[in-house]
């Protein structure tokens, strides 16, 4: 029998304890657990998380991750006494705005397979009878959300993994992470040395100071957040006993930053309403003679920053207008800069994991996805969200965490647009073409710190100028937000003339060596050992047959490539993937890229080289180096938006000068400046899939309309044997595209879609497909519903209809693209 790996866990709390069981469960039963505070109540988060969970979340890997805690947690007890009270959840509106969003979380439970209502505000005060009726419009109801007993759950969870052999050790600070040759070997503690094989951080808050440890930067910010009980409410007498201790649903008033539940008879309230309250772990409290009331994760309750919420809380719940403030603090719990938790190996040191800023409501959930990593090499719920990777080095920096963790805890429970950019910080990366777009009048959105256009304001005064066939409907308040119909016309002269596009932020990697070859081989689905200048769609899987990533390789010379990537998870992976032979370097900020596009490309960009252009000279699929109007540049025929042209890329120095260059040349033929809206409408029109939106690991290739670019008979490749046996043929769920009956109505994505009257899957992208003059979608549904069958979309509580279309809806003989 093959020993298992030694495993030191680091943080006791609900996610250390957590991971201690989903390890053991599997057979990994050489796991030793620590913590500075005393066993069980350590002195972390989670020793007074006011224990509520929501499940329904935007983010599908959320959702899915509460779903699993809510089930585990149900079935632990301690001694009898539950870990998980199933009591549901409500969240009330108070403004049309909030209810109008509440039809849209539904629709994101339905997706993520959450039961809920939306319940009109008679219903709300039936089921939660505190409430004052006039008050409120509706509310959101999941009958199973409900408490979680977090430091009990620990208790329960403590047990079951010592029985299988675990060892848990409280009062043991760590010192220092021991290693050899890039390699965890140990932990280092005030109790002398753990050996180890694996480490994971499941500090908490505490996270960076372990993180700093290995030289990782941990990108969280511990922040406080006020939590008050109430004295007795006499409403609530007599209701609950010390054991159920709450009856009526978990309660979120978003409208005003706060969340309530019972305590027996006295109410909790949780407010976000504050302003932040960031915290610095060198002014905490040493972890000495805890208590329920004193710990180094409680703060001292500022009772000014709760004022407005008590006025708050007594109008919404009348019953609070004769009770009083009892008890009060302010707790400390972990934020990062997107509002998602951080999973993730060190790319530094081998064998050193992270599972940090997880809440109780995500906690088992995260556990199971970080045991199954460590003990299958992939989890089942695509962590691209949650990846400590996803971030790119800008976005780790202090400032930057600071900054945009506050904004994310003022932000909690705001309704948030899809496309709602950050206010700030805001400049961070901009493209070598960015001066010229801002005279252009570009409307600019953010992504990983990039500027991005989104439409260009110069291009306004051309929407007369659109065919009837071009002009877009009004659209509804929600969908036309962030929107502009100047993308009508981007997309037009795109279809009829030609446009330039900013692809500067797109990531670029450079692999090269004497073993790029057998290194690309290796990671990807088609064949690398091509000819110089040969360009190649790939697709990287994980050992489960799961698109970790889509890819472009470019071959320049025989030993180097360049690889248009999907973000910083690629080159975390090349990096941790590559031997000494290869070498991987991220040249995206050094260089710069336009795309030029449109039937008039050929005459904007030949009169400015000697190179030759033409179809013949420069096929689809194939890049040289060239010179445009002196410059040197790397042009690639490639199109993501399924019309004649290029990727042109140089460096960044010679961006601008290339920018203008093309853009004076480009006059006489009508070209435009165009955005990421008119972008994304003519790649839906053409079938393109987006990674990590349309296709993540959790699908494989034939499931994503994507098996053209595996080649099974090249040889052996990551991901192969997993789907050794799976064809188009043999798959139940497919990427299908749709179509919109009524011609109008804009989906946006993770909307439910609904076959027979079942929901059966869920929107990924969609757009207004202006070539079309339709709206049109991609979503996720049984392989059964073939080209034809009709299907509904719930937008917002209105059913939308919808018809599944062969793909691609533009030019599916490649034509156009091919001249």
């Amino acid at each position: 029998m093959s020993t298992t790996p030694q495993v030191v866990i680091i943080g006791a709390g609900i996610v250390g304890a957590n991971l201690a069981d989903e390890l053991t469960m599997r057979g990994w039963t050489r796991v030793t657990v620590l913590d500075q505070g005393p066993l069980p109540l350590t002195g972390g988060s989670t020793s007074h998380a006011p224990g509520l969970v929501f499940q329904t979340n935007a983010a599908k890997a959320m959702t899915e991750f509460a779903t699993y805690t809510v089930d585990k947690l149900k079935g632990l007890d301690v001694d009898g006494a539950w870990c998980f009270n199933q009591v549901g959840g409500l969240e009330v509106a108070t403004t049309p705005e909030r209810l109008t969003d509440l039809h849209r979380k539904q629709g994101w439970a339905t997706s993520w397979g959450v039961p809920g209502e939306v319940v009109d505000a008679e219903e709300c005060v039936r089921l939660h009878p505190l409430l004052d009726p006039d008050q409120i419009l509706g509310g959101f109801h999941t009958p199973t959300d409900g408490l979680a007993k977090a430091a009990r759950a620990v208790v329960a969870l403590r047990r079951r993994a010592e029985a299988r052999g675990a060892r848990f050790h409280g009062g043991v600070r760590v010192t220092g992470i021991d290693q050899t040759g890039g390699r965890v070997t140990g932990v280092r503690t005030t109790a002398g040395q753990f050996p180890a094989d694996i480490v994971v951080s499941c500090a908490g808050f505490w996270g960076q100071a372990i993180g700093e440890m290995v030289g990782m930067r941990v990108p969280l910010l511990p922040l406080a957040h006020q939590y008050v009980r109430t004295g007795q409410v006499l409403e609530l007498v007599g209701r609950n006993d010390e054991q159920t201790e709450a009856g009526l649903p978990i309660l979120r008033h978003q409208d005003k930053d706060l969340y309530y539940r019972e305590h027996v008879d006295c109410v909790g309230i949780g407010s976000y309403a504050h302003r932040p309250m960031p915290v610095s772990l060198s002014d905490l409290p040493e972890v000495d003679d805890l208590t329920e009331s004193a710990m180094p994760s409680m703060l001292p309750f500022t009772e000014e920053d709760f004022a407005p919420s008590w006025e708050d809380s007594q109008s919404l719940l009348p019953a609070l207008r004769s009770a009083k403030i009892e008890t009060g603090f302010n707790g400390i719990f972990s934020f990062t800069p997107d509002g998602g938790p951080l999973i993730g190996e060190s790319p530094d040191v081998a064998g050193f994991w992270l599972a940090e800023a997880v809440w109780v409501t995500h906690s088992s959930g995260v556990a199971r996805a970080v045991a199954q990593l460590l003990v299958d090499g992939h989890s089942e719920i695509a962590l691209h969200g949650c990846d400590v990777h996803r971030f790119d080095e800008i976005e780790t920096t202090d400032a930057y965490v600071d900054e945009t963790s506050q904004r994310n805890f003022v932000e909690i429970y705001d309704v948030l647009h899809p496309l709602q950019p950050k206010l700030s910080p805001r400049d961070l990366r901009v493209s070598p073409f960015h001066g010229r777009q801002k005279e252009l009048g570009a409307f600019f959105l953010e992504s990983h710190a990039w500027e991005r256009p989104h439409w260009y304001e110069a291009n306004a005064h051309l929407v007369k100028d659109l065919p009837a066939e071009w002009q877009p409907p009004a659209r509804d308040p929600w969908s036309a937000m962030f929107h502009s119909p100047i993308a009508a016309v981007e997309a037009w002269k795109t279809r009829t003339a030609v446009a330039l596009y900013d692809m500067t932020s797109l990531k670029r990697l450079e692999v090269t060596g004497s073993g790029a070859v057998a290194f690309l081989e290796r990671l990807t689905t088609s064949k690398m050992d091509k000819s110089v200048g040969s360009v190649t769609y790939t697709l990287a899987l994980d050992d489960a047959g799961g698109v970790r990533s889509d890819l472009t390789v470019a071959r320049l010379a025989s030993d180097r490539f360049q690889v248009g990537a999907n973000g910083n998870l690629d080159l975390a992976y090349f990096r941790a993937m590559a031997d000494p032979d290869v070498r991987i370097r991220d040249i995206t900020g050094g260089t710069c890229c336009i795309g030029v596009w449109g039937p008039l490309a050929r005459d904007l960009v030949q009169p400015l080289s000697r190179d030759d252009f033409s179809n013949e000279a420069l096929k689809y699929f194939r890049c040289v180096p060239a010179h445009i109007a002196g410059i040197p540049v790397t042009a690639m025929r490639l199109s993501y938006v399924g019309e004649l042209g290029w990727e042109i890329y140089t460096s960044a120095e010679y961006g601008q000068r290339l920018w203008d260059v093309l853009f004076e040349a480009g006059r006489p033929l009508g070209v435009v400046a165009a955005g990421r809206a008119a972008f994304t409408s003519l790649r839906l029109e053409k079938g393109y899939r987006a990674w990590g939106t349309d296709m993540t690991t959790e699908h494989n290739p034939y499931e994503a309309g994507l098996g053209f670019a595996v080649r099974k008979q090249k040889g052996d490749f990551v991901g192969r044997d997993a789907i050794a046996d799976v064809t188009a043929d043999t798959v139940t769920r497919r990427l299908s595209c749709l179509t919109i009956d009524d011609g109008r109505s804009v989906v946006l994505g993770n909307e439910p879609v609904y076959l027979d009257g079942v929901a059966a899957g869920y929107v990924t992208s969609a757009a207004f497909a202006h070539t079309l003059g339709m709206p049109i979608a991609y979503a996720w549904l049984p392989a059964t519903a073939t080209v034809g069958t009709q299907v509904e979309i719930n937008y917002f509580g209105r059913r939308v209809r919808a018809t599944v279309a062969a793909e691609p809806l533009v030019d599916p003989e490649m034509l156009r693209i091919r001249r």
